[in-house]
């Protein structure tokens, strides 16, 4: 008579399923560090946390922040890649001493002279956007930016049109588009900042300095800014409007806002501003809004 037998896969240990168990949980975190880390750092893409940019130079500085933000990916997963293989390849096996190797020149020469080169190129594309961010063409537009605790005072030479406006007031800077204004910054009390981030730009109003740039706004409509200098109580309150309108737009506003008297705008700020309930600051601005 056969017999017939039956052959059963052995069964794994418990040993060996927690062995597999800890390895799954050091993939799964290994994975997730990276994630993780993307998440709580709030990236975005592909904007990487920049505005696109409404002027001629904040799209240079965009596409310039673009570039150093893809490399530094790059390069950081790359670095991140060698430091896992190595982890991985050479981890610790036994208690004999592996081989040893040293002086391996095109290796060494590689990860010498492509660092200098990221470098260099980052330099070279910084600097011809600063050159544009600093340049000052010759422009027919010119408006005075005064900076006073906690309010802004935009003058328009030439066309007796001033704006100006503090605290619960947002006062508006009205510029034409796809032209060059040139812009002359002061402060008349401390240290403001002016800052607009549709414009990608910043700038110290100092005072006794006359900082000097040139806006050029590509796209129209209305855009915030602030001041970004902590300059006293109601710093957060300091805050403008910048509207960038077509070139017959902006002739027909100053046409309108030169017959107006800027004394008696600046009385009608100050009434606004009385009543609201937010102490007034004593100025020299007198304008209109």
């Amino acid at each position: 008579m056969s017999k017939v037998f039956s052959v059963e896969p052995p069964a794994l240990s418990p040993q060996g399923d927690s062995d597999r168990s800890r390895r799954w949980r050091r993939v799964r975190r290994i994975v997730a560090l990276p994630i993780a880390a993307l998440a709580l750092a709030g990236c975005t893409v592909p904007t990487f946390g920049a505005s696109p940019g409404a002027t001629t130079s904040s799209r240079s500085t965009y596409h310039l922040w673009q570039g150093f933000s893809i490399g530094a990916v790059i390069v950081g997963g790359f670095t991140t890649l060698l430091i896992l293989w190595a982890v991985f390849k050479y981890r610790r096996k036994s208690d004999r001493i592996p081989k040893q190797s040293q002086y391996h020149i095109p290796l060494e020469m590689t990860y010498t002279i492509v660092p200098v080169i990221i470098v260099l190129g980052l330099f070279a594309a910084t600097m011809v956007v600063e050159n544009k961010e600093v340049a000052n063409p010759k422009t027919n537009v010119t408006i005075n930016v005064n900076a006073f605790q906690w309010g802004w005072k935009f003058t328009y030479p030439g066309q007796n049109v001033v704006v100006v406006g503090q605290t619960t007031q947002d006062p508006v800077m009205v510029m034409p588009v796809n032209t060059n204004v040139h812009i002359n910054l002061t402060s008349s009390d401390v240290i403001h900042g002016f800052y607009v981030h549709a414009f990608n730009f910043s700038r110290y109003a100092l005072p006794g300095v006359l900082n000097q740039f040139t806006l050029r706004a590509v796209n129209t409509g209305t855009f915030d800014g602030q001041c970004t200098q902590l300059c006293g109580l109601y710093h957060s309150l300091m805050v403008f409007r910048v509207k960038v309108v077509s070139q017959s737009e902006y002739a027909a506003w100053l046409t309108s806002n030169a017959s107006v008297s800027a004394a008696l705008a600046a009385q009608a700020a100050t009434k606004q501003q009385t009543s609201s309930n937010v102490p007034t600051r004593s100025t020299k601005s007198e304008g209109n809004n």
